[in-house]
């Protein structure tokens, strides 16, 4: 299977147990492996019980597996700082302070998070020679999407700032020395190079999602999770990523046959309405249910996620990697 696997879903439906568990499974199979999570709540400190930061740690008891957390805020700053550098470098210091003031406002919009977010994760991808399995443990739904959908949209958005930067420089040197071949075209203009880095960077980032990555989704057994994974798993499809199956998690226990209390009353009332959840699942997505997992009583940490580990029903395989 792909080198990259990705799980997402509505928040709260349990990715986090589900990648942590993944991630044991791979490395307990011989596999160099690292969970990413990207999730602003960062409970991968609290799975694996010791605290992750932006680099790489070991986890505690599980050979083959390494851990670490992004954090978004930190990544949002580093990124308007490299912003600022490179554009500080290339325009007049009459124009820094009016940078600066941009890119303060930038670092308020809804969009920093999620570029910021793309870049560290794709760098990841970038610098994951040492891994055979990376596992991500991605953020809700919304902006997982919004994160998957960015390459399509920026490698075009750069196609047509580098066109326009290079019909400008035509049109300044033409100005300046008449009809000949603009030298800084020729000699190398700054801004073009920086363009041309982020468009290989961010092809770099399609062909990886769209080649090297297998996607899955994990979903509760109510019907606004079920809504939520299928208009994911359509938007999926319109930026021509696929979805390999999904991780049905947090399913009611069945009560012993000879229980006829108000408790075992509720639990078969539970069941029965999952039961048809998960029918519904069945007959209408086209994606598999790979894992159907129980709720248990205590928080799924240590020989519990071996348990789960050993239900999901997803391969540990990896190729190599064709885009790293």
């Amino acid at each position: 299977m792909e080198p990259f696997v990705f799980f997402g879903g509505k928040g709260g439906v349990g990715k986090t147990t589900v990648s942590c568990a993944y991630g044991v499974k791979c490395a307990r199979s011989g596999l160099e492996t690292l969970v990413v999570s990207t999730d602003p709540a960062h409970s991968v400190t609290d799975v694996f019980d010791q605290p992750f930061g932006d680099d790489p740690e070991s986890v505690d008891g599980v050979d083959n597996l390494d851990a670490m957390e992004i954090d978004p805020d930190t990544e949002v700053n580093r990124h308007l700082e490299e912003i600022r550098n490179d554009l500080s470098e290339q325009v007049s210091a009459a124009m820094v302070n009016e940078i600066n003031q941009q890119l303060e406002m930038a670092h308020r919009t809804p969009g920093a998070y999620e570029s910021a977010l793309f870049d560290r994760f794709v760098e990841v991808m970038r610098e994951a020679d040492p891994y055979d399995r990376v596992v991500f443990d991605t953020s809700p739904t919304g902006s997982t999407l919004r994160l998957l959908g960015l390459p399509e949209f920026l490698e075009g958005w750069i196609d047509r700032l580098m066109h326009k930067r290079r019909k400008s420089i035509d049109l300044f040197e033409k100005a300046a020395i008449g009809n000949k071949e603009p030298r800084r075209v020729m000699d190398g203009d700054p801004v073009l190079a920086r363009l041309q880095g982020r468009k290989e960077f961010f092809e770099f980032a399609g062909g990886a999602l769209r080649e090297d990555a297998a996607f899955f989704f994990v979903l509760n057994p109510d019907q606004l999770s079920v809504n939520e994974t299928r208009r994911a798993i359509a938007e999926m499809r319109e930026q021509d990523l696929s979805v390999r199956g999904l991780v049905a998690n947090r399913l009611t226990p069945e009560p012993d046959p000879d229980e006829n209390g108000r408790g075992a009353r509720y639990l078969r009332a539970r069941v029965a309405t999952e039961a048809e959840r998960l029918q519904q699942v069945r007959e209408t997505f086209d994606p598999p249910l790979v894992a159907e997992i129980t709720t248990r009583t205590a928080e799924v940490r240590g020989d519990l996620l071996d348990e789960v580990a050993e239900e999901l029903d997803i391969e540990t395989d990896a190729r190599e990697p064709t885009f790293v």
